[in-house]
């Protein structure tokens, strides 16, 4: 590991434990130079990996001041949508759809969501931006024969209200599966990652009422927004 990524690394950990709280300012840049003993020109490299990972701003003739950094409890048990969720948790979020896409089923396709070789399906993907951060990217495949049709407009806000409300689709349970990925091409391009490496994915199959698999949607997650929670009982 070279100088500067072991500087991040403890700047990191002392802003993370709260040896820095959110909008303190950092040492400057000569008093970090000299108490790291590197050159400046590390010091730089150090804060702009900071930067990268959102813990810190840089204020023109000011320094380097610390950014508020909360987790958000995610509800891994409950069929939440994502709107629900943030208007539950009073989270400031901005949904941009990327794409909306109608596609035929292939072999690895059906393999993944569940959904059968040559069925259309509706690939929807959305990007979910946190505080300014994009955070979260969401890629959902709807059955077409049960959602004939789908509009950006409805994407943006909350496509379980439209098909409830609008398509009376009683939906009912879903089958989930979390793990850790490698970052992807498209995570890159479309999540504020840093220096990250890997996201929290979150894979689900979504049934209706009549056990009929009408969805199948991947989240793609980044690591240090989200803390991913669940409520167990013990059975007697």
């Amino acid at each position: 590991m070279k100088k500067y990524e072991k500087i991040f690394k403890n700047l990191e950990e002392q802003i993370l434990r709260g040896d820095y709280l959110p909008e303190d300012y950092l040492p400057t840049e000569n008093e970090l130079s000299k108490h790291y003993q590197v050159s400046r020109d590390t010091i730089r490299k150090a804060l702009s990996l900071l930067s990268e990972a959102n813990l810190i701003q840089k204020r023109h003739g000011s320094g380097s001041q610390v950014l508020k950094h909360e987790q958000i409890n995610f509800p891994v048990s409950e069929l939440t949508s994502y709107q629900e969720l943030i208007n539950q948790l009073g989270i400031n979020s901005k949904t941009n759809v990327i794409s909306i896409d109608k596609i035929i089923v292939d072999d690895k396709l059906s393999q993944l969501t569940g959904f059968k070789t040559n069925s259309l399906v509706w690939r929807i993907t959305r990007q979910r931006v946190v505080d300014g951060i994009a955070s979260v990217l969401d890629i959902d495949y709807l059955c077409k024969s049960t959602v004939p049709n789908i509009s950006r407009e409805i994407a943006e806000q909350s496509i379980y209200k439209y098909l409830e409300q609008d398509l009376n689709l009683d939906i009912s349970y879903a089958q989930k599966e979390i793990t850790i990925d490698q970052l992807t091409e498209q995570d890159k391009i479309l999540l504020d990652i840093g220096p990250e490496h890997h996201v929290v994915s979150i894979k689900s199959k979504v049934y209706l009422a009549n056990n009929q698999q009408f969805q199948f949607t991947e989240s793609r997650h980044k690591l240090e927004k989200f803390k991913f929670v669940d409520f167990a009982r013990r059975k007697k």
